[in-house]
């Protein structure tokens, strides 16, 4: 299955950059936690301070199996708290919500 989603940095760009850097030198646990929920593929993308990602699941994956593996891994938490630095919540998005899940509204194939 395929989602994406999306989220705004802090329009500073300094803290882009530096963002991005992190993102070049990803922790290996978090590589581990990502492949061990089911996400098969993953990538961000970056316009201004938008950021889109695409993700490519296995049959087994499940929002809800990924959220109780990332509260019980303490490196995910410590990543996604530093993270926050850097990332700005979407308008209108729940309180605490960093990406947000977007709807398909077209598709060629169809």
């Amino acid at each position: 299955m395929r989602y994406c989603f999306a989220l705004d940095l802090v329009d500073d760009n300094n803290l882009i950059i530096e963002y991005e850097n992190w993102h070049q030198n990803v922790w290996p646990e978090i590589v581990a936690s990502i492949k061990d929920a089911g996400i098969a593929e993953l990538e961000i993308y970056r316009v201004f301070n938008r950021l889109f990602m695409i993700m490519e699941t296995t049959d087994d994956f499940s929002f809800e199996r990924k959220a109780a593996m990332d509260a019980a891994n303490e490196k995910v938490q410590r990543w996604e708290t530093m993270m926050w630095i850097f990332q700005r919540a979407l308008p209108n998005s729940k309180p605490g919500e960093k990406w947000v899940l977007m709807n398909k509204i077209f598709d060629l194939k169809q």
